[in-house]
């Protein structure tokens, strides 16, 4: 014991008489001072502060911290920088309320100053990133100038200008040295000014660029986004032809649409990473601004990207219409996509469709559904993964494919499938995580869910097979698209190869419907093209059978019809729906998109019923306010909202529906009804805050309540994975990067709660089995479903119209009309309280196809009408047996009691009989 403690004594006294510098090396290595000055022309820096992070890491706000005579200044300590090769930072005002300027701004690790720190200086609106104070230029010059259409122009000055000296000295002088002058000029309230509007003298010509005209202020190029809406510039620029790498055997064409770049080079790679360049070719555009250039012989698996030159600075970029790429998706990819095709590709087939609300969704992720180690799925994380067969878990529980199967439902949802930008596909050992709304190449898959993510035809060639496998299963492949936005704003490769023209913008920034940064200008037509190329795409090459569009509220309604045609010519049974909803104000104004409001519009298009998902379980943003499976009151109009798939029905008081104030859907099945998604809370840790004292059994029961609602109702159900055995993510409302023990399926709960698997199961059965639960039209269902009422009957017995419901208690009735399978009527009650209430039904044999327990098309028991007990949080559903001889497959409360009396008059009977028997046999002894 003395040596171990002499040795610990040494080690100390050896630590305490090292050089501080030593045990500081290792700490300093990772962190580094850096200091960023800030001058802003019209001195507002309230505000304003920086976004900084390593590259590949996240990243956090500093302040700025003190005031130099240059502007503002911030100090700090950037820490996590070991292996970074550059710094990223933004400019920002506040919580993204605006950028300074538009792109993503980097400094590499190296650039250290003598003392070893990094200093760099930035000036408002001004992209260069300068090193020293004595590189810039603050004299007075014209920050921005644009077009607001062919015959106005906005601009801004560092300093405050007479707007007389505009009038008589500005110009806008052509590229060809045609000159425009101002026959008006706008600043405000006063005559000085940093912002005008001025009112040119003529039309701008379009084909032609334009830079401003002033006194000694260096003449700036006029941005011309404000012409790309003018139907000038959508006449001329609007192509038809095939864009990308158009493939064949004996040669590849490349063309992309870039009407404003000076100069366009095709660069060639033998890889998709590295320093593996073969050449560049040179392109030629054509008169509605498409560059190309043609390369014989077989380029099949040739890497490129473009190199685009304005005012002689060139970038290099991806194709937005790349079909395939390298590692990252920074390199496109020349692929020949009828090679190396799975088996019997040509015979691939998803399920048939005749209406839409005869699917029942699960919404999945790749990752999740197999990399938690209970899956029993060896090639985890992964598009074959998803199909691998006969998994389960160490106790013989069904994962994975076999999971789905056994489930019953119809299609899979996956969530973002095709490149992303969040996650390093050459890192993927660090097993990061991430849902994949951040578009980085909208036309390929993701390499992290593939085998190989540095050979393009890889990932091509396992989502197929994924697919594939999923169909050969009956399971049709419905792919969450997001083109609302995109991950990059100023540095992507939309803004590169033809700078604004996909985003709309607002004085020259990025306007944030899509409460990410930017939205796509879906209206305009080499943007729509784009879209409708690329889901054409999916279709034709992958055979996808649906899509679900992220944000569909920031897409505009001509576009979103213009792909159903689309995608209808290619496959008849699509299924289209997507979120009627923005993240953020549009510039487009709101009766050009595709909301909820405007479904009426789109009549081939379902979105998601928010109306019904909070009525349900309760308000999606305020984690503690229940909904009705809860036991909250005043949400049944919400919840019968959607039980007629957001149809006119007399039966819904639309004035106390939650969110709409009038029925939105033309067709039941354009009702998407769910109450959980990949978004927000799970449904059990939604019950856990907003029932807290409830016991685990009460939460199950409202848990199968809820669902329960979804699954009997109108419109087209969709399910959360995992819902079917109670899936939590451990209170994680946005669990969008959250690690795998968040996000990933613990197939162990499913074990756990065999018995909610299996009433999910029979739920699914159910609807199944009776069509009554999806009939196909608004006239059907007025017709044939007639909710009952907590309203007095004036009539003294009890009949189908007046079975009266206690608070609390939703009811309704199915006409045998529109139950075809058994021509039998059906009875459907929901109890939210949280207590058993009673309802006395007509009389009559019912099966019970669904309570509190379980469900099964086959019936759970036999009861007779008469009063009937529903347990707290719970479902009934009933189906009439007028005119069937009832064989049972179960007793009622009442047949229990009809049995008990009998039974207990016959042994009262055979008792009475023996007893006078032995009194006679006594009298004759």
């Amino acid at each position: 014991m003395r040596k171990w403690i002499s040795i610990l004594l040494l080690v100390v006294m050896m630590a305490l008489l090292l050089p501080s510098e030593v045990i500081s090396n290792a700490a300093s290595e990772d962190q580094i001072n850096m200091t960023v000055h800030y001058h802003r022309f019209d001195e507002q820096y309230d505000g304003w502060n920086l976004w900084i992070w390593v590259k590949g890491k996240d990243g956090q706000s500093y302040a700025f911290n003190s005031d130099d005579a240059f502007g503002k200044k911030a100090d700090f300590v950037l820490e996590g920088i070991s292996s970074a090769e550059q710094i990223g930072f933004i400019v920002r005002k506040g919580e993204w309320e605006a950028k300074d300027v538009d792109a993503d701004r980097f400094v590499s690790i190296d650039a250290k100053n003598a003392e070893g720190n990094i200093e760099i200086f930035l000036v408002q609106g001004v992209e260069n990133v300068y090193s020293s104070e004595s590189e810039i230029d603050l004299s007075p010059k014209f920050l921005k100038a644009s077009f607001i259409d062919a015959g106005t122009i906005k601009i801004s000055t560092s300093k405050p200008i007479e707007a007389g000296s505009l009038r008589n000295e500005f110009s806008l002088i052509s590229e060809s040295g045609a000159t425009l002058k101002p026959t008006a000029v706008s600043s405000g309230s006063s005559s000085l000014s940093t912002n005008f509007v001025i009112l040119l003298d003529g039309a701008v010509d379009i084909n032609e660029t334009y830079a401003t005209n002033y006194l000694d202020y260096t003449p700036i190029p006029v941005e011309i986004s404000g012409l790309y809406d003018s139907e000038a510039f959508e006449t001329t620029y609007t192509s038809n032809k095939a864009l990308g790498a158009v493939y064949t055997k004996e040669q590849t064409t490349f063309r992309v649409w870039a009407p404003t770049a000076d100069l366009m080079v095709v660069n060639l790679y033998q890889t998709g990473n590295g320093d593996t360049f073969i050449e560049s070719q040179p392109m030629s555009m054509d008169t509605n601004g498409v560059w190309e250039v043609t390369i014989d012989g077989d380029q099949n698996g040739i890497y490129y990207t473009y190199g685009v030159t304005r005012k002689d600075i060139t970038k290099e970029t991806y194709d937005p219409y790349a079909t395939a790429a390298g590692v990252n998706g920074d390199r496109s990819m020349v692929l020949d996509f009828n090679g190396d095709l799975p088996e019997n590709w040509s015979e691939d087939d998803g399920p048939k469709v005749e209406s839409q609300n005869d699917i029942i969704v699960y919404e999945m992720h790749i990752r999740d559904l197999s990399i938690d180690a209970t899956s029993g799925i060896d090639q985890a994380g992964k598009y074959l993964g998803v199909i691998e067969p006969d998994t389960q878990t160490a106790d013989g529980t069904k994962t994975g494919l076999s999971h789905l199967k056994e489930l019953g439902i119809t299609h899979v949802q996956i969530l973002p499938m095709f490149d992303f930008n969040s996650i390093d596909e050459t890192r993927l050992a660090d097993n990061n995580f991430n849902w994949g709304y951040d578009p980085k190449n909208y036309s390929l898959p993701e390499g992290s869910y593939s085998s190989d993510p540095y050979h393009g035809e890889v990932r091509v060639e396992e989502m197929r097979e994924m697919i594939q496998g999923l169909h050969d299963a009956g399971i049709g492949v419905i792919m969450d698209v997001v083109y609302n936005h995109t991950a990059l704003s100023g540095d992507s490769n939309f803004s590169i190869i033809e700078p604004n023209y996909y985003y709309r913008m607002v004085d020259g920034k990025y306007s944030n419907a899509s409460g990410t940064g930017n939205e796509i200008a879906s209206e305009r037509s080499m943007v729509k093209k784009m879209i409708i190329d690329s889901l054409v795409h999916w279709v034709s090459e992958y055979h996808i059978d649906g899509f679900r569009f992220d944000l569909m509220g920031v897409l505009d309604i001509e576009t979103m019809n213009e792909i159903e045609k689309a995608l209808r010519d290619v496959n008849p049974d699509i299924v289209i729906y997507g979120e009627g909803w923005t993240g953020g104000s549009s510039p487009l104004p709101e009766g050009l998109r595709l909301v909820k409001a405007n479904m009426s519009e789109a009549t081939g298009i379902g979105a998601f019923s928010d109306d019904f998902r909070d009525g349900i379980k309760g308000h999606v943003f305020n984690a503690t306010e229940g909904g009705f499976a809860g036991g909250f009151p005043n949400l049944e109009e919400s919840v019968k909202f959607g039980i007629v798939g957001a149809v006119e029905h007399d039966g819904v008081n639309y004035k106390k529906v939650n969110y709409s104030k009038k029925p939105w859907a033309i067709y039941p099945w354009q009702s998407v009804n769910y109450v959980s998604a990949h978004d927000n809370l799970t449904l059990w840790d939604k019950l856990a805050l907003t029932n807290p004292d409830a016991t685990e059994a009460e939460r199950i029961a409202m848990d199968k309540l809820s669902n329960a609602i979804v699954l009997t109702s109108q419109g087209m159900p969709f399910l959360h994975a995992g819902v079917d055995f109670l899936r939590s993510k451990d209170g994680d409302e946005n669990s969008y990067k959250s690690p795998d023990t968040i996000n990933a399926l613990d197939w162990d709960l499913k074990t756990m709660h065999k018995d909610v698997f299996e009433y999910y199961r029979g739920l699914i059965a159910v609807r199944k089995a009776y069509s009554a639960f999806s009939m196909a039209t608004q006239e059907e269902i007025q017709a044939n479903l007639h909710f009952f009422s907590s309203e007095a009957s004036t009539n003294e017995s009890v009949s189908d119209a007046s079975i009266l419901l206690p608070e609390m208690m939703i009811g309704y009735k199915i006409d045998r009309a529109a139950n075809v399978d058994t021509n039998q009527d059906l009875y459907v009650f929901f109890n939210g309280a949280l207590e058993a209430q009673s309802i006395d039904i007509p009389a009559g044999k019912y099966k019970v196809l669904i309570n509190y327990r379980q469900a099964t098309p086959d019936g759970v028991e036999i009861i007779m009408g008469g009063r009937v007990q529903i347990p707290a949080s719970s479902a009934l559903v009933l189906e009439g047996q007028e005119g069937v001889i009832v064989s049972g497959t179960g007793s009622s409360n009442n047949d229990s009691q009809m049995l008990f009396i009998i039974s207990v008059t016959a042994l009262i009977t055979i008792g009475l009989v023996l007893f006078l028997y032995r009194r006679r046999q006594k009298v004759v002894k």
